[in-house]
């Protein structure tokens, strides 16, 4: 799979560990920033993942910031776009099997590597199980 991944100055460390992780999973990745803690604003690097996301160049988004929150309501005002706010291993399952979500957003100063790891291997493997769930997803273009 194409991912993109993004994050604000608050997820840049957090950024580079999943980077190098969907890597090594097998994925291609396109980083396109933050590329360092300098300050940037978030709704800057959100866009320039969800274009690529809404355009479908890529496969799905990864977006990180300090809490994930910022990243998740910047996300979600493209079309195309799905964004979930993932915490652990459940919500990143849940997000792709009954919500086809095609960005993940997390939070470097909630959660740790080791669960950020745990997200991304899970929202990376589940496959959207469809049924219901499309007709459900659907919906969405009439909010």
């Amino acid at each position: 799979m194409k991912i993109v991944i993004g994050a604000d100055h608050g997820g840049f460390h957090l950024k580079e560990m999943v980077g190098l992780l969907v890597t090594e999973l097998g994925h291609e990745v396109q980083d396109i920033g933050c590329y360092s803690t300098a300050s940037v604003d978030y709704p800057d690097i959100a866009r320039l993942v969800c274009e690529k996301v809404d355009a479908g160049t890529v496969d799905r988004g990864i977006l990180i910031c300090g809490t994930g929150l910022g990243m998740s309501m910047a996300a979600n005002r493209y079309a195309q776009v799905r964004a979930a706010l993932c915490h652990d291993h459940y919500t990143a399952r849940m997000s792709r099997e009954h919500n086809n979500a095609n960005v993940l957003c997390m939070g470097e100063r909630v959660i740790g590597p080791g669960v950020a790891e745990d997200i991304v291997r899970t929202w990376l493997a589940v496959e959207f199980s469809g049924g219901r769930h499309l007709g459900r997803i659907e919906l969405f273009s009439k909010c």
